[in-house]
């Protein structure tokens, strides 16, 4: 037997270092912990379907429905979020899959699913600003305080509600291993390169396609609920809408949307590049974070396009493969 040590100690203890930290650091960085693990579930969810070329730029449409209905559900009906949530995803997922149906059936790929996406994340924005009566429009709305509270999934403890977001990240995660690891990734990986070569091999396109948009689609409606319970306030801009679901889609580049951790590194990123710029610019240069996102965005795209975590892992393990034995001679 081979004293060996396993390899993947070399990333899963860091990790786990890295994870556990802010347990014994201050609020303010368990209050940058606990956004990086909503969010890197948020990212998780939405490259779920981008490694697989399905390129939506709508899903805050999804994180929006997740955000307002256990929100609405409690303020009107007293609905305790630990019910209101899995309703929520449940609408997120009928809501896709009422676009993505007749989408897959006429076969909408490339740019123009992207389209139908990017109107989807603008007309439920459009929806929430016009039913200000009920979401509070333009201005917001709040979940109905009740002070600490389990049931309410109100935890002014950053602590607290940092191990329920750690609990959704690892969701999402133990989701992306399945995926790898089941046939649908074969399927997927068949009908990102050629659908009518796949559907021909015996792969069931529709459904293959429908089941990862409901699976991204629902676990983004959990980060979006999530994220409106620990800000105890929900806006249109935040929660839905194309700007929101823009930052879903450059986050999971920079990070990686093709390896499993490369979302939340993506998350880590944006959030601690956003914290630094309001701490550089404060208030001189408002547009400055949207700016350097779309510059950065071009740059990741045409330099990095397989992300922070894949360009690393071509850097460090490419170099160590053995080179090619030599051909005997004739």
């Amino acid at each position: 037997m081979s004293g060996a040590r396993d390899p993947r100690l070399g990333v899963y203890l860091p990790l786990a270092a890295v994870v556990v930290a802010p347990f014994f650091l201050s609020d303010y960085f368990l209050h940058l912990a606990v956004q990086i693990a909503i969010w890197s579930l948020v990212y998780t969810a939405w490259a779920l379907m981008g490694r697989f070329r399905l390129t939506s730029l709508g899903h805050g449409a999804f994180l929006g429905v997740g955000a307002y209905v256990p929100t609405l559900l409690w303020n009107n009906y007293g609905v305790t979020p630990w019910l209101g949530i899995p309703i929520a995803m449940a609408t997120s997922v009928a809501l896709a899959l009422v676009v993505g149906y007749p989408s897959s059936r006429q076969k909408v790929v490339g740019h123009y699913f992207a389209l139908i996406t990017l109107a989807l994340g603008q007309v439920v924005m459009l929806v929430i600003i016009a039913a200000r009566d009920v979401t509070g429009g333009s201005l917001g709305m709040t979940p109905r305080p009740v002070g600490r509270s389990w049931y309410a999934l109100q935890l002014p403890d950053k602590a607290e509600f940092y191990v329920v977001a750690l609990a959704a990240w690892l969701i999402g995660l133990v989701a992306w291993r399945l995926v790898e690891r089941g046939m649908i990734r074969l399927a997927l990986e068949a009908v990102a390169e050629d659908e009518d070569a796949a559907e021909a091999a015996g792969v069931a396109v529709l459904r293959e396609k429908l089941k990862i948009t409901a699976l991204s689609t629902g676990l983004t409606a959990l980060g979006g609920a999530l994220y409106a319970q620990y800000l105890m306030y929900l806006s249109p801009d935040a929660m839905s809408g194309v700007g929101i679901s823009l930052e879903i889609v450059f986050a999971a580049i920079a990070g990686g949307m093709y390896n499993m951790l490369g979302p939340t590194v993506g998350a880590a990123f944006t959030i601690l590049l956003t914290e630094g710029l309001r701490v550089l610019f404060g208030t001189h240069f408002v547009g400055a974070a949207n700016t350097i996102y779309g510059a950065l965005l071009v740059m990741f795209i045409i330099f990095m396009p397989r992300g922070i975590v894949g360009t690393a892992e071509r850097l460090l393990i490419s170099p160590r493969r053995p080179p090619a034995a030599p051909q005997a001679a004739e």
